[in-house]
């Protein structure tokens, strides 16, 4: 649970090392600090973002979580995702396949909750959500996502310099006052005892299926598998500093720049494997109705990098909203029709078959 003394994070596993990007020096245009962002960027994809700001926010938002998911399932189930490629709402355990084979299933939980229905509370946008989130939607969730928000535009204003782009063009395909998947979630994972189990996913490999990540968790068990890599290795969890990634949506915009990299979920390592996972999440996601392809026409940049990669399609032939909703859908082990549905379920990734 929130709040619980957990045990470090064990010295004697892979990890992979990530830059730390100060936040406060890049919102104040360190020219040195902006680098270091767009080499992680261009790079790995991932980096650690300290001095967010966002601290109190977020120990708010893991209250909301434990709350919500406290509820009987009953309850939560009333909630849930389905099969139709809905994210926002609540997704159950085993909902998910972990694989191509379908052999397994997640065992995570998760609440979702949409930046639009939080902006607009009471009004309702997508969909209604439990009473814990209700009741909290203005005084915390509403908050976190501002603040996420306020995180998010920095970076994308950064992007817009860097590749060439008409100052404004990213922030203005993720407005916050337009329609989008933009969402919160909070994930609560399992102790896990089975050691057969220490190295299954619990969450599969993916690339995230937006424009950036921005995550807070207490505890290992993200992984990632660097390009030219054909092993996982942790990512350490650093108190206060946020965990950042490209997503799919910015890798086509920038015509691969910027690199959305292949991750996965794993129980946490040594002692931690003993406790609940929580982690919380912003999911930024350009606006539904953008169609996800190289911005060639405004930046030579990217034109020329796409030119330079003439075995990749950066012209996806979809909008934001069909992006997303294709790969939440094949992601849905009760649509599982053979391996075809976990390959419908990709997006840019460098290792598709990935587990």
């Amino acid at each position: 649970m929130p709040g619980t003394t957990l045990p470090p994070f064990p010295d004697d596993v892979r990890t992979h090392p990530l830059l730390i990007v100060d936040f406060e020096l890049i919102k104040a245009g360190d020219r040195e600090e902006i680098d270091r962002l767009w080499e992680a960027a261009t790079t790995l994809g991932f980096w650690y973002l300290k001095n967010h700001g966002a601290d109190q926010e977020v120990n708010d938002m893991f209250d909301v979580g434990a709350e919500t998911l406290a509820l009987p399932l009953e309850e939560r189930l009333k909630f849930e995702q389905g099969d139709n490629g809905q994210s926002f709402g609540y997704k159950k355990v085993g909902a998910q396949a972990t694989d191509g084979t379908g052999k397994f299933v997640d065992n995570i939980e998760f609440i979702n909750v949409s930046k639009d229905d939080a902006l607009a509370y009471p009004r309702v946008v997508h969909l209604t959500y439990p009473s814990t989130i209700n009741a909290r939607m203005e005084n915390t969730v509403a908050p976190f996502v501002r603040k996420s928000l306020d995180v998010t535009y920095v970076v994308l204003n950064i992007f817009d310099d860097k590749l060439g782009l008409p100052k404004g063009t990213l922030e203005s395909m993720h407005a916050m006052d337009e329609h989008s998947a933009c969402e919160v979630r909070c994930t609560r994972s399992p102790p896990v005892q089975d050691k057969e189990a220490m190295d299954r996913a619990m969450l599969a490999a993916h690339t995230d299926f937006g424009s950036l990540t921005f995550l807070h968790n207490r505890l290992g068990g993200l992984q990632v598998m660097p390009p030219g890599h054909d092993e996982w290795s942790y990512i350490r969890p650093i108190p206060g500093h946020a965990i950042c990634n490209i997503a799919d949506a910015l890798s086509i915009f920038s015509g691969g720049i910027l690199q959305s990299n292949i991750h996965r979920v794993v129980p946490p390592p040594g002692a931690q494997a003993a406790y609940e996972r929580w982690s919380l999440v912003f999911f930024t996601r350009p606006t539904s109705s953008k169609v996800l392809r190289a911005l060639v026409e405004s930046s030579p940049i990217i034109a020329d990098a796409v030119k330079k990669q003439p075995d990749k399609n950066f012209e996806s032939g979809s909008t934001a909203a069909e992006w997303l909703a294709r790969r939440v859908r094949n992601q849905r082990i009760n649509n599982r029709r053979g391996p075809d549905t976990w390959a419908a379920s990709r997006g840019t990734e460098h290792t598709p078959t990935a587990a």
